[in-house]
């Protein structure tokens, strides 16, 4: 039913994306959900891994694409998930996470995007961020509310 590998089951450099200068993470049902979205990033070149994190656990997911970053030279890494799922959530977060740990700010280009009713949004590292602190999320919302009264 799934052909894009499962990013815990491939060697960190693996043949499949060894020469590719870009990564894209997917969500794994973005596969079967959205292919007509994936095709477009696999003309772009992207070598592309695959992630469910209702399956897999965050931190195994984090230290993995820690490993393939390391091994390999890569310009840019992005995340492609459905918007909404609490556990696709989490891969975007997954990847600040390593690129925080590994210091690659200045490195490797990342991009996180999501899909919603079928259209293909991007979402800004900033965005990302802020979603991780329901605090901050919460502070914005009081702001937006008081500006719209």
């Amino acid at each position: 039913m799934y052909n894009i590998p499962r990013l815990l089951d491939v060697n960190a450099k693996s043949k499949l994306f060894r020469d590719k200068e870009k990564l894209l993470i997917i969500g794994r049902c973005i596969e079967i959900e959205h292919p007509e979205i994936l095709d477009d990033f696999i003309k772009k070149g992207y070598g592309v891994l695959s992630v469910c994190l209702e399956a897999e656990h965050a931190n195994q997911v984090g230290l993995k694409l820690a490993g393939i970053l390391a091994r390999g030279k890569y310009s840019e890494v992005a995340v492609l998930t459905v918007d909404g799922s609490m556990h696709c959530t989490q891969l975007h977060w997954v990847v600040e996470e390593v690129f925080k740990i590994m210091n690659l700010d200045d490195k490797v280009l990342r991009k996180h995007y999501v899909v919603y009713k079928g259209k293909l949004y991007t979402i800004s590292l900033n965005a990302v961020k802020i979603s991780r602190y329901l605090s901050r999320v919460e502070k914005l919302l009081e702001i937006r509310i008081r500006e719209t009264k």
